[in-house]
């Protein structure tokens, strides 16, 4: 951290190295992949000018950079009107079950799966990628969040308990 501070490139590629896809991944389940690519990028441009103001002792430096990485969210949704899009094919794994139907039943799992997540109020939204897609653990969820760790263990409840409501809701549909 130190060597990026100082302005080091290399040390900051091997960053890069290591978070450009969990960063990814966070923001494709909350907007669309190709604004997803964009807001990467602008994540790590922003991780770059503001480095120095990194404190090491304040917060882990991931829960920093979902921190930036959520704000920018955020600042997306405000500037955009709110619209559904459905989850890029590029997204599935070709390997695995390729039989046609699992695809398609895949594919309209995944499409249920964000539509209801979309529907759910941003701080449930976010406490779910973080903790389900990016696999973050709540001391880190939390700081990231600025909630208490009991705090985000309830945003997780409530979260999950929504979103099988919408999903079973989606279910009776057809």
């Amino acid at each position: 951290m130190e060597r990026i501070q100082k302005g080091d490139t290399d040390a900051f590629s091997k960053l890069y190295d290591d978070l450009v896809r969990p960063i990814y991944r966070y923001f494709s389940f909350r907007v669309d992949p190709m604004i997803a690519e964009d807001l990467t990028e602008e994540t790590f441009l922003k991780i770059w000018q503001n480095i120095s103001k990194y404190k090491k002792q304040e917060n882990p430096f991931t829960s920093w950079v979902y921190r930036i990485a959520h704000n920018l969210v955020c600042d997306h949704y405000r500037k955009q009107p709110s619209t559904y899009e459905e989850i890029d094919e590029s997204l599935a794994d070709p390997k695995k079950d390729a039989h046609p139907d699992h695809q398609m039943n895949r594919k309209l799992n995944e499409v249920h799966l964000r539509e209801a997540l979309l529907k759910l109020p941003d701080a449930y939204q976010q406490v779910i990628t973080l903790k389900y897609i990016n696999e973050l653990e709540n001391p880190v969820i939390a700081k990231t969040i600025q909630k208490s760790e009991g705090a985000v263990r309830i945003l997780q409840f409530r979260a999950l308990k929504q979103l099988r409501t919408l999903l079973e809701e989606k279910q009776e549909d057809f």
